[in-house]
């Protein structure tokens, strides 16, 4: 945990806690609600290739992911820490010119 505090720039485990609360909420809240928005957008998805089904899944989970953490890490007084995560995963996938330093 100690290395973990130290990438991360995390001082107290209570930090660290929180954090992981955070993605524990993040990543159950943003597969509960993909289902219906993707009811809601494409309608049922029955009669669509398994492959294709579960790509479309993760293309919608991917935004979803994202817009909760910064929601969750603001609810939690930690949106500091989740929006510079946020902003290293957006250059990671070739999105960092959006953001400035």
């Amino acid at each position: 945990m100690k290395r973990l505090k130290e990438k991360w720039g995390i001082t107290s485990n209570f930090q660290l806690f929180i954090i992981c609360i955070v993605f524990a909420i993040t990543g159950s809240f943003s597969v509960l609600i993909t289902k219906p928005v993707i009811l809601f957008i494409f309608g049922d998805l029955d009669g669509l290739n398994p492959l294709l089904s579960w790509l479309l899944r993760i293309l919608i989970l991917f935004p979803i992911y994202q817009v909760l953490l910064l929601f969750f890490g603001f609810i939690f007084f930690q949106f500091n820490f989740f929006f510079k995560f946020f902003k290293k995963f957006m250059k990671f996938l070739g999105l960092g010119i959006l953001f400035r330093d």
